[in-house]
């Protein structure tokens, strides 16, 4: 099992921060695919489970490493 690395404050800000860029330039696609990468907060992971389902976070390919990490890796089938 590989060993599970916390992002940064400053990393989540800069993605973010390059998001919002490519947003300005019009590459709405691109800067969506950048946020996505940003890992949900597990609590908002595990809400987004119960309130939109399993299929929402899958198709959207939420990073949720972050929740992964805290409730274990078989949470979102659970």
């Amino acid at each position: 099992m590989p060993q599970y690395q916390p992002m940064t404050i400053h990393e989540k800000l800069r993605l973010r921060m390059e998001s919002l860029e490519l947003e300005k330039q019009g590459k709405l696609d691109e800067a969506k695919q950048l946020r996505q990468q940003i890992p949900m907060p597990p609590w908002l992971a595990k809400f987004a489970r119960k309130y939109m389902g399993t299929d929402f976070l899958k198709e959207y390919k939420w990073n949720l490493s972050e929740a992964d990490a805290e409730y274990g890796s078989e949470w979102l089938t659970k």
